[in-house]
C-alpha cells in the first residue's frame, strides 16, 4: 500500500479517483430522481466501495443494488440494510440471501421461473425467514426475463405465492440502451422501459397479485427518461464515475470520467510512432466497449497528470503489463514528447471492468494531483 501524497509520486499503476466529478455525476442523477419524486437505488457494482457509498448517501445508508453476495455481505456490515441483488438467485445465492435475511438484511432477489420460487421458498424454511423476491422483466431482449406477455409471468408468481416467497415486485434493466447513441432513441428506450415494466405490474396485479415495486434502471435510461409514471425506483450504477462507452452513447462528457489509470512511461518505438506506458489489460481490463461505437477509443484516452486530454491520443494496444499509445489514425495531431518517467492517466473505456482489476483507489480532488485518500474496494463473489 502507498502512502505518496501526489500522483507523481504513486507507484504504477493505480487507479485514481477524482471527487470532484464523483460528487458531481452523483448529484446529477440524484436531482433527477427527486425531480420524478421516485427512489434512487444505486448499483453499488461499479464502486463496490463504502467510501463511495457514504459519498451518495451523505444521510446515513440508504437503499442500494448489488451484483454479488459479497457485496451484500460488505455493504451489510458497514449498516445498509436495504438492498436488491439483481442477478438471478441459483441454489447457493439463494441460501446465502436467506440467511443475510435471518440477519437482518432486507434483501431481495430475483428470479424468473417457477424453479427459481421453489428454490428460494426451500432456502427460506431452512433459514426460518420470509424470503422476497422480484420477477425479473425481459424489456428489450438483453438478457433474463419473462416478457411481458409470457404466461409464464403469472405462473411465477402463484408459484412463489405457494412456495411462501414475497412478490417484491417486478425489475428490468434495459441493457440495450448501451447500444445507442442519440438522444430520440435514448428517450424511447427509457419509455419502452418504463412502459413494460409497469404494464407487467399491472398484469399482476389485475390477478390479484400485490405488486408495489416497479424498479427500472440503467445509467443511459436514467439520464434520458422524460417520464416515469407507475415506476417506484430506479437503479443505476455507472454514472457515479461514467466511462468512454457512457461518453459514445451520449450520456456525459469526457470531463465527467471520475475514473482513471495512472502510468508511466517505459519506453518509445519512434519510428511506430508508439509510446510505451506500464498500464496493459492487467491494469485496464480487456474491455473493448467502445469497439462497436462510432468512434473506438482502443483501450483508453490519454490525459496528463490534470486529467487534460492529449488530442488523438490513445491506448492502441494492450498486453498484459504493456500498453501502447499511438495517435488515433486519421488524425493530424502529433505524438506528444513523453519521455520515460512521464506520468499519464488513461480514461476507461468500462468503469466498472477497470475497477476490478484494482484493490483500492487513490482519491483525489480535482486537477491538483494531491492524493488525500486511500479507499479499499470489495472484491470476489
Amino acid at each position: 500500500m502507498s502512502h505518496a501524497s501526489h500522483l507523481a509520486d504513486l507507484p504504477t499503476p493505480a487507479l485514481i479517483l477524482d471527487t470532484e466529478r464523483l460528487d458531481r455525476n452523483l448529484d446529477r442523477l440524484a436531482r433527477r430522481m427527486d425531480g420524478f419524486g421516485i427512489t434512487l437505488r444505486p448499483h453499488m457494482k461499479t464502486a463496490k466501495s463504502i467510501d463511495v457509498a457514504r459519498r451518495a448517501f451523505r444521510n446515513g445508508p440508504g437503499p442500494i443494488t448489488v451484483s454479488t453476495l459479497a457485496e451484500a455481505d460488505y455493504f451489510a456490515a458497514h449498516g445498509f440494510v436495504d438492498m436488491t441483488y439483481a442477478v438471478g438467485i441459483a441454489p447457493h445465492t439463494a441460501a446465502r440471501a436467506a440467511r443475510l435475511r435471518r440477519d437482518g438484511v432486507d434483501i431481495k432477489v430475483l428470479l424468473d421461473t417457477v424453479a427459481q420460487a421453489q428454490i428460494l421458498g426451500k432456502a427460506g424454511r431452512a433459514a426460518g425467514v420470509s424470503p422476497s423476491a422480484f420477477i425479473e422483466i425481459d424489456c428489450d431482449g438483453h438478457r433474463g426475463g419473462l416478457r411481458v406477455d409470457d404466461p409464464k409471468l403469472l405462473d411465477v408468481a402463484s408459484a412463489m405465492k405457494v412456495a411462501g416467497v414475497t412478490l417484491a415486485g417486478v425489475l428490468t434493466h434495459a441493457g440495450e440502451s448501451y447500444a445507442l447513441d442519440t438522444p430520440q432513441a435514448l428517450e424511447a428506450a427509457a419509455e419502452n422501459e418504463r412502459a413494460v415494466a409497469v404494464d407487467a405490474a399491472t398484469r399482476l396485479r389485475a390477478a390479484g397479485h400485490d405488486c408495489p415495486i416497479v424498479s427500472v434502471g440503467s445509467t443511459p435510461t436514467a439520464h434520458f427518461a422524460q417520464a416515469l409514471d407507475g415506476v417506484t425506483e430506479m437503479r443505476a450504477g455507472v454514472y457515479m464515475f461514467f466511462d468512454l462507452v457512457m461518453h459514445g452513447v451520449g450520456v456525459c462528457s469526457t470531463s465527467d470520467l471520475a475514473l482513471s489509470v495512472l502510468a508511466t512511461v517505459i519506453g518509445a518505438k519512434p519510428e511506430k510512432g508508439w509510446i510505451m506506458i506500464d498500464a496493459g489489460w492487467m491494469a485496464l481490463s480487456r474491455d473493448r466497449g467502445t469497439a462497436a461505437q462510432r468512434v473506438d477509443q482502443g483501450y483508453g484516452l490519454v490525459c496528463d497528470l490534470q486529467g487534460r486530454l492529449y488530442p488523438d491520443l490513445v491506448v492502441v494496444g494492450a498486453s498484459q503489463e504493456h500498453g501502447t499509445l499511438a495517435i488515433r489514425s486519421g488524425s493530424n495531431a502529433t505524438l506528444p514528447d513523453l519521455p520515460v518517467g512521464a506520468r499519464v492517466r488513461i480514461l476507461p473505456n468500462h468503469a466498472c471492468a477497470t475497477g476490478s482489476q484494482h484493490e483500492r483507489y487513490h482519491v483525489v480532488a480535482g486537477p491538483d494531483g494531491s492524493v488525500t485518500a486511500e479507499w479499499p474496494r470489495i472484491r470476489g463473489w
